[in-house]
């Protein structure tokens, strides 16, 4: 199977967070290409599960049960993928985890498990892969990012944290890299909210169940962005309109985003239904019934998306604000000398 891969999907790809959402998606995707996939989440038994219904698509499947805040586990886990799938070509991080709150009311346990596993967990997924590619010389990691790294929203505050330090970090690893002229690449994918289990095993803080905010996207438009990935080897991504506008317009008018999402962010996160009593939620311990690839917020969802290269689109709005301004000062001019002739 190996063999008849084409050049541009990796042969040996492994994912975080892979039994559920945007990783259970991407590792799917990949091995419908052929490649040889290791699988890494909480729950042995999703996990397994997961690893019988990729195994008829062709490629090798194997599995670690660890936790990403475990950082020995990871390395451990790096090991034994090598062992047992071959030499990495792409590690992606996506492994994650959320409570829905006001910052008031958020523990500070609960704040540093969501830090511990959303950002640390990308931090040693890096470290991993790196201890294995350094010595190759190649390889190419892939960060989860999100729209929120860019923007932060209410109830969300140890999430946008997580995120954001996954940008700055994923920034710093890869000057580092160029500094040492190291062909290994490390790319961001900033993603719009996406229909996963997120929203029903997230830990919640709230009267109401949470929902995505703004346009929704189905996990494999993610998986889609993270294989055009591995062949083009972009700095970062931006995943779907949603995600382009938000981060354009951070970048252009953040105090009016405050007063906007301060007014609708916090009832756009909310559906109409109670919190059920006993939810369960994934935060501390997995939750094995609710793995899946896709949530409960399907209706409408998007299943493609513009993918922009974040770099190329800065270039672009830097570009069009010069021309703004160019245009501007060209027409104060122009009225400033025809005025001056109507004076003299």
């Amino acid at each position: 199977m190996t063999s008849r891969l084409p050049k541009y999907v990796p042969k040996v790809v492994i994912v975080t967070g892979a039994a559920a959402g945007v990783g259970r998606a991407v590792a799917t995707r990949f091995a419908r290409a052929g490649a040889k996939v290791g699988l890494i989440s909480r729950d042995a038994e999703a996990l397994a599960r997961m690893k019988d219904e990729l195994a008829p698509l062709g490629g090798s499947v194997a599995f670690q049960a660890i936790d990403v805040a475990d950082a020995a586990a990871v390395f451990a886990a790096a090991d034994h993928f090598e062992a047992e799938l071959g030499p990495i070509d792409l590690w992606v991080n996506d492994a994650m985890v959320t409570v829905f709150s006001p910052v008031s009311k958020i523990t500070p346990e609960e704040f540093r498990r969501v830090t511990e596993v959303t950002y640390l967990g990308q931090v040693h997924g890096s470290m991993a892969a790196l201890g294995h590619m350094r010595r190759r010389g190649r390889g190419h990691i892939v960060n989860i990012g999100s729209a929120l790294a860019y923007r932060g929203i209410p109830l969300q505050g140890a999430y946008c944290g997580a995120k954001s330090a996954v940008r700055g970090f994923t920034a710093a690893l890869r000057t580092e890299l160029e500094h040492e002229k190291s062909p290994i690449k490390v790319s961001i994918l900033e993603l719009p909210a996406m229909n996963t289990p997120q929203f029903s095993w997230g830990r919640t803080h709230m009267g109401r169940q949470p929902k995505p905010m703004g346009a929704i996207y189905q996990p494999e438009v993610a998986a889609e962005a993270v294989f055009r990935a591995a062949r083009a080897l972009p700095n970062e991504y931006w995943v779907g309109l949603d995600t382009i506008w938000t981060i354009v317009g951070n970048m252009v008018a953040p105090d009016i985003l405050d007063r906007v999402l301060a007014r609708t962010a916090v009832a756009g996160q909310e559906t109409s239904a109670p919190v059920e009593p006993g939810r369960r939620d994934n935060l501390f311990a997995p939750v094995t019934a609710l793995h899946a690839t896709r949530g409960h917020f399907g209706a409408g969802a998007k299943a493609r998306a513009l993918i922009v290269d974040g770099q190329a689109m800065r270039a672009a709005v830097i570009a069009a604000g010069a021309a703004v301004f160019f245009a501007l000062g060209a027409g104060l001019t122009a009225a400033g000398m025809a005025n001056g002739r109507r004076n003299r």
